[in-house]
């Protein structure tokens, strides 16, 4: 039998097939690669984003005594290169040669004291192998060869060193001066020279932060604050830098490439990194002893993993959820071709065809439009940038298999008894004990799966769990089964309510749909799983789109904020006010604060609370209101400053705070920790350092207002738009709608092939009825009330599911890395579009059913049996 004379004859289901097959492989083929692509750009962009510090690989070694220090930079480049031939393979591609991004080698001293400053400011003294290219030398010249000099009677080195133009202002350290360092072992520096850093932004500074600043530290239990600043020496102080007389530390630092990892290979880089870490401890490399590999890059794997391990569920729910609807879709469609060659198979297996004949037949007209259909939608994938993954190839496979797989088993299950034939809609044939038993299970199985899942969510890992993965899928199925065997009931119900009544066309409409084909039942299995998944997929988007808001408040705290390190001129104020769009303006002033007499610090921000207040109408972020106090000034305190009552504190002159409530954060300040809000007459002259504006004011014209070069304007909608602009955050958003709208057309399509594949059934039924006196109208009627119950009750069953779905899963997955940090729970919907969904697709079913009659109204005109003797009943 060839197999292109069905699909010409048959070209309407036979194109339908070809569209939905092309579709359903760019979906499964494309998608996965704009999700992988999302995973790379949001590992490198946390990579970029992450302090040198934490990304690079730091081998570094203390030498024990002179002998073993090293003395020249040829000793620290073979060590540099003895250590890279120590990497794994999965860690030689994205670590940079010497000399190139943040690779580089150093010898630094630490914990120097300036000599008399009683242990307040040190000043310790460091080598950089690459110190050429990261300053730019403003005054003086770059440092030169070691000296001598006496001092107590003792010859000790003197260091030529330049000096960061921060330690130039605050530790005196001018050009010219000599400072005396250590307390026992002394040297000596000469500030010859001040430099700044070529790019302060650079994230190599992580790595040493004392070099281009002065670091200031509050010790434990101190009063005064301690002062640690690095100064450059020359490649030739080597020779008198050792480890006898001073805390010395040498650095082997092997950069990262931040774009090299991909998002595939992380688990392995992890891995890579642990074996490193042995081979590097157990080398003797050099004679100044062992090293010891330090490095953050675990850690910041492991965070990206978890973020990419919740995604990979997500989207594998919705994609896995689009995959099986796809596939339904296009068994719909391959059952609508195979029924319209059904009766030629039937003949032909009558005449003695074999089954396997029949099998060949049913599959060529699928494969002549499913096979080229199927290569050009995984071609088209192709064209979305992302690396190819086995979804990518596996997917558009599937969806082939199902396709002719289907097409060609129905002929064989079909037509293996010849001139077998059957009256389904008729009567209802009661389902077999084995098969009940087996739907049955399948339900208490995924009611069981859901409670456990629930019960033990807090102690899986998000993308980690099977049961998020298989849940789902199983309260799905036990949803479409229990909605196929339950729906005739009520429908039994209504039918003898209708025949009680004079109008036929209530009572021979339900009576259809009470006895549905199994043809006409399947598609519960597509529109209840595509509405399922597409009201989850709106659910899930709402709830992370309004924790998104909520965390761009906490972040800022206002509509604008302006921060500043110094005070702000009293006439900034009335200048912002000034600027259209501005409706209020509060001052506030911010800084830490010694408590009681001790070295006890917490940090502060003193505000007219009332006036925040008013800056926080209508936004998810809030303070509590500060009642007066008795005694002393109110304050709001955090959880760690609970129950102290009257604190006596030191800002600006010493007053006493009275708690008069507890914050656990304050919006665009404190999250965790010590701190306190104040009222703003804390300080008698309050240094204002910090503006909260409400309005629709541009930032820019803010920022010009203020018109200070170190103060910072930061806005809400800047900080939603860059927490929405993540890279995986905003691929996940994207394939979250995608699906939402693919499968909605798949399950409009699903209602039309329902339409089409009950449409010799239901012209049979018209043919015998018309004669009788059945208007066209009531045709329309007893059409719509056949297909809209089944619509109806699988919609709202999907609803239902797709409301409940979040619930279930939403303590096993953890959304916050796509909402700035803030968790997101609760999952109220927003029912506005899951009812839009559900209610079009009802409204189009029953638009169907009314077009689909009065396409067909012609059919009809002729009696009964002329209908029934020419079989012009498609």
């Amino acid at each position: 039998m060839r197999s292109l004379v069905p699909a010409r004859v048959h070209l309407g289901p036979v194109a339908l097939l070809a569209v939905l097959t092309l579709s359903a492989c760019l979906l499964v083929g494309g998608l996965p690669r704009a999700l992988q692509a999302s995973f790379d750009d949001a590992l490198h962009a946390a990579l970029r984003g992450a302090p040198a510090l934490q990304t690079d690989l730091l081998a570094q070694v203390e030498p024990p005594s002179a002998e073993n220090s090293l003395r020249e930079p040829a000793q620290f480049a073979a060590a540099d290169a003895r250590l890279r031939a120590l990497l794994p393979p999965a860690l030689r591609p994205l670590v940079l040669p010497a000399g190139q991004g943040t690779s580089h080698m150093s010898a630094v001293t630490y914990d120097t004291p300036v000599h008399g400053s009683s242990g307040k400011r040190y000043l310790n003294v460091g080598w950089l192998s690459d110190a050429d290219r990261r300053v730019r030398w403003t005054e003086g010249r770059p440092p030169g060869a070691p000296s001598s000099m006496t001092y107590q009677r003792e010859t000790i080195p003197v260091f030529e060193v330049g000096v960061s133009e921060d330690a130039r202002a605050r530790m005196g350290l001018k050009v010219g001066t000599t400072q005396i360092l250590g307390e026992s072992d002394y040297a000596a520096v000469k500030v010859v020279g001040v430099y700044a850093a070529v790019d302060a932004a650079d994230r190599y500074w992580s790595l040493h932060n004392d070099v281009v600043r002065v670091v200031e530290t509050l010790p434990p239990g101190g009063l005064e604050v301690e002062r640690r600043a690095t100064a450059l020496i020359s490649a030739a102080s080597l020779s008198r830098l050792d480890g006898d007389d001073r805390n010395l530390v040498y650095t082997w630092t092997l950069g990262l490439d931040p774009g090299a990892p991909t998002s595939l290979d992380a688990a392995d880089v992890e891995a890579a990194i642990t074996d490193y870490v042995r081979a590097v401890t157990v080398e003797p490399a050099t004679t100044a002893g062992r090293y010891q590999l330090n490095t953050r890059l675990p850690e910041l794997l492991d965070k990206f993993l978890t973020a990419q391990n919740t995604a990979r569920t997500v989207t594998v729910l919705v994609l896995g959820g689009l995959l099986a609807v796809a596939a339904g879709v296009i068994v719909l469609a391959v059952r609508l071709l195979s029924e319209r060659a059904d009766t030629a198979l039937a003949l032909a297996r009558a005449r003695g065809a074999s089954l396997r004949r029949l099998a060949a037949a049913g599959a060529g007209p699928v494969a002549l439009a499913a096979v080229p259909a199927a290569v050009a939608g995984y071609a088209l994938s192709w064209l979305v940038p992302g690396p190819p993954t086995l979804v990518v190839h596996a997917g558009p496979a599937l969806v082939l298999a199902v396709a002719l797989g289907y097409a060609a088993a129905r002929p064989v299950v079909a037509h293996r008894t010849p001139l077998r034939e059957r009256r389904d809609d008729v009567a209802a044939a009661r389902p077999p004990l084995r098969r009940t038993t087996l739907e049955a299970l399948v339900v208490v199985l995924a009611l069981a799966g859901a409670y456990l899942l629930r019960s033990r969510s807090l102690a899986g890992e998000a993308g980690d769990d099977p049961f998020l993965l298989v849940v789902p899928v199983a309260l799905t199925v036990a949803a479409a089964l229990v909605t196929i065997r339950c729906y005739p009931y009520p429908l039994r119900l209504l039918v003898r309510l209708a025949s009680r009544g004079r109008a036929a066309v209530p009572f021979l409409g339900l009576t259809r749909a009470a006895r549905a084909r199994p043809a006409s039942v399947l598609p519960v299995l597509i529109l209840l799983p595509a509405l399922a998944v597409s009201v989850f997929a709106s659910v899930i988007s709402g709830a992370v789109e309004t924790a998104q808001r909520q965390a761009a408040w906490q972040a800022v705290g206002a509509p604008i904020k302006v921060t500043s390190r110094v005070e702000l001129p009293a006439g900034v104020v009335e200048r912002v006010r000034a600027v259209p769009g501005v409706e209020l303006v509060v001052p506030a002033q911010t800084g830490q604060v010694q408590l009681g007499y001790t070295g006890e610090r917490a940090e502060a921000i003193a505000v007219d609370v009332a006036a925040w207040r008013r800056v926080l109408e209508d936004s998810p972020a809030g303070l509590p209101a500060l009642p007066a106090s008795a005694s002393g000034l109110p304050a709001l305190v955090s959880p760690e400053l609970h129950g102290r009552g009257t604190m006596d504190i030191g800002w600006q002159a010493r007053t006493k705070i009275t708690e008069a409530g507890v914050v656990t954060a304050v919006p665009g300040f404190f999250t965790r920790g010590k701190f306190l809000v104040t009222p703003l007459r804390v300080n008698a002259r309050p240094s204002v350092n910090t503006l909260l504006v409400k309005g629709d004011a541009d930032p820019a014209a803010v920022a010009r207002a203020v018109g200070q070069p170190l103060a910072v304007v930061t806005s809400q909608a800047a900080e939603l738009a860059a927490i929405r602009d993540a890279p995986l955050t905003g691929t996940v958003r994207t394939v979250l709608g995608i699906t939402t709208v693919a499968l909605a057309a798949y399950a409009l399509v699903a209602v039309v092939v329902m339409l089409v594949i009950g449409a010799a059934d239901r012209t049979r039924a018209l043919a015998f009825l018309r004669p009788l006196g059945l208007s066209e109208r009531q045709a329309r009627g007893l059409t719509t009330l056949e297909i809209l119950p089944l619509v109806l009750v699988t919609a709202l069953v999907g609803l239902g599911l797709g409301l409940a779905l979040p619930a279930a899963l939403g303590p096993g997955i953890d959304l916050s890395s796509y909402a700035g940090g803030v968790a997101v729970q609760g999952y109220a919907p927003d029912l506005a579009v899951p009812v839009l969904l559900a209610a079009g697709l009802a409204v189009a079913a029953g638009l169907g059913a009314y077009v689909h009659t009065a396409a067909g109204r012609g059919r009809g005109r002729g009696s009964g049996a002329t209908l029934l003797r020419t079989g012009d009943l498609t």
